[in-house]
């Protein structure tokens, strides 16, 4: 580790300042499936990135792009100036996306891609004359970014208190049914009734004043929570019936984790709205996007007079010309190597099969997944919290992971092979002979 003065200027987020920079771990550079930190130790990137880094680190055909686009074009206003690079990229990326969901607006993150929508969701509601529609509805143990909209959606009730009032938002409850469907290989059996809770809030509120419902289709940081059987179907016929737009959150589910380019896709519900991140760049450069259906898209543009601005709203850094070219040759690589459906192929298989293998060690309770993303539950028999220490411990044995509670979250590279996998199972095949 380098001799800083001090590691105090820099406020790291969602972290344990005061802990971390006590022991801290640092990581110097990142290759493949691989990070290594400071001691020289390689690391096996179990969740790449934050669910980011789909393609595996240090490609050198993203870093290429990145230094040609800087040196042609840099930066230009988005505002009433455009560039070629934009336009290519959002008619790129409308190839991946459901029929229909063919208009993009870019962001700079996921949560500003969640604001994003919402705001669009409200600008459309006003637009067509039923501006009494401004409620939202989230789900129990959501995560939607951490901006205000993010979070008056969201679920998790540590993002949300300490910041004052929110956005007027409701909760449907969540998914996550562990004595029932315990150790499901896929999308559970049980639950496809939690979608009739949207159906009861509707009716008690009066869907004249829900504009939208967000939620995630696989819930990522609320605990890796899987759709049951069903379920998301429901939630768009109950959208349907009340007037009501639904989004998708695949900030996380989107660009092959699941193993198709999207959740909507591989789960065959098509959203109003899809909100994208992360993978769309493959977390090199940050950019966020809006998918809107052309209802939504056509409704907006022709409720301004000729001339004028048909939404007020955007950012400095929408559809920067660098993370442009970054996305681009991302796209590239997805389809040049067959990235999106990776997961529903036989590494996805394996992946399962794998993962699986756990039941019935000490302290594993459940292990969910789908395509390629996955959770292992722990609990401690005395019901202390064991999850962050399974998470130190695993990176001790060479592995970095995210531990959210007692769950341990699980979100490789799509490079990911048989070899790494067996190294996952048998770190815990470790830790559960260790703690437990």
């Amino acid at each position: 580790m380098k001799n800083y003065k001090s590691m105090d200027h820099f406020w790291m987020p969602f972290t344990a300042n005061r802990a971390f920079k006590s022991a801290p771990r640092i990581i110097e550079r990142a290759e493949g499936m691989w990070l290594f930190n400071d001691e020289g130790r390689k690391i096996l990137d179990a969740t790449a990135g934050l669910w980011c880094v789909n393609a595996g680190h240090g490609r050198k055909e993203i870093a290429e792009a990145v230094a040609t686009q800087i040196n042609t074009l840099d930066y230009t206003s988005p505002f009433n100036l455009g560039h070629d690079i934009g336009f290519e990229f959002a008619e790129r990326l409308v190839q991946h996306t459901p029929d229909g969901l063919d208009h993009v607006f870019f962001t700079c993150s996921g949560s500003e891609a969640v604001e994003s929508a919402l705001k669009i969701a409200l600008a459309y509601q006003n637009v067509r004359g039923k501006g009494s529609k401004f409620h939202f509805v989230g789900r129990d143990k959501g995560y939607h970014g951490v901006n205000f909209g993010g979070i008056s959606v969201g679920g998790l009730t540590t993002n949300r208190k300490g910041f004052g009032p929110l956005l007027a938002a409701h909760h449907i409850p969540h998914t996550l049914d562990v004595e029932r469907n315990a150790f499901s290989k896929g999308l559970p059996e049980y639950g496809i009734e939690r979608a009739d809770e949207l159906e009861k809030l509707l009716q008690f509120h009066g869907s004249d004043s829900i504009a939208a419902v967000i939620v995630e289709p696989v819930s990522g940081a609320g605990g890796v929570i899987l759709p049951p059987v069903g379920y998301l179907k429901r939630l768009r016929e109950i959208c349907t019936r009340h007037d009501v737009l639904l989004i998708f959150d695949e900030v996380i589910t989107g660009w092959g984790r699941l193993g198709d380019s999207f959740g909507s896709i591989k789960f065959d519900v098509k959203p109003d709205m899809i909100v994208s991140a992360k993978g769309i760049t493959n977390g090199v450069i940050p950019l966020g996007a809006v998918f809107t259906n052309t209802e939504i898209h056509d409704t907006i543009m022709n409720g301004a007079p000729d001339g004028q601005v048909e939404l007020f709203h955007g950012y400095t850094y929408s559809a920067h010309p660098v993370a442009c070219a970054a996305g681009l040759a991302v796209l590239d690589i997805y389809e040049s190597e067959g990235l999106l459906k990776r997961g529903s192929g036989e590494i996805g298989t394996y992946w399962e099969e794998s993962l699986h293998s756990l039941k019935g060690l000490p302290g594993i309770v459940d292990v969910r997944n789908c395509g390629l993303v996955g959770a292992v539950q722990f609990a401690a028999a005395d019901g202390s919290l064991v999850g962050p220490t399974i998470m130190r411990r695993c990176y001790d044995l060479g592995m970095s992971l995210r531990a959210i509670g007692d769950t341990i979250a699980l979100s490789p590279p799509l490079i990911i092979e048989k070899e790494h996998i067996d190294q996952i199972v048998e770190t815990f095949t470790t830790i559960s002979s260790e703690m437990f």
